[in-house]
């Protein structure tokens, strides 16, 4: 399905060492530089971050956050989130994770920071949330949420933006 993109432009080079600050700060690693074609563009109601016309990040809250082909498309390494196969439908469905569903997490993870949920056998990107717990805890809590869910695999960004990967 093609998705109607609306307000699309260039960014200024100020609004792209923004969103790269941003991300450096969280993932400590730049995911493209000054030659990259970076472009915003509202796709129902949400705004995009277009790079190279690929939509890898969303501003969520005036936080720039990773959509699902951007995790697919620079795989990061921190702030993971795994889950047991057990958990994948829910969170797939959009279900916060809950902390008995942790497999495994970058125990770095502070309380309220991006997260990226993947399932333990493919170690494929299901989901992206904000922890509610830290990363340490969310290994040793036996109960209670540990990642509030804002796009995940089928929601209706997914549906507007997925491509064939």
């Amino acid at each position: 399905m093609l998705a109607k993109i609306k307000n699309r432009h260039r960014l200024k080079r100020k609004e792209i060492k923004n969103i790269q600050y941003q991300l450096e700060k969280i993932f400590s690693c730049n995911f493209f530089n000054e030659k990259s074609n970076v472009e915003t563009g509202v796709i129902d109601g949400i705004e995009i971050i277009f790079i190279d016309d690929e939509p890898v990040f969303m501003n969520y809250e005036d936080r720039i956050v990773f959509t699902l082909n951007g995790l697919i498309k620079y795989k990061p390494r921190e702030n993971f989130v795994v889950v047991d196969m057990g958990a994948v439908k829910f969170v797939s469905n959009g279900a916060d994770v809950m902390a008995p569903g942790v497999v495994d997490a970058d125990k770095n993870i502070c309380i309220d920071d991006q997260v990226w949920i993947s399932d333990e056998r493919y170690r494929k990107p299901l989901a992206v949330g904000f922890a509610i717990i830290n990363g340490e805890k969310m290994l040793e809590d036996k109960k209670g949420k540990a990642v509030k869910i804002i796009h995940y695999v089928g929601d209706r960004l997914w549906s507007l933006t997925a491509k064939s990967l």
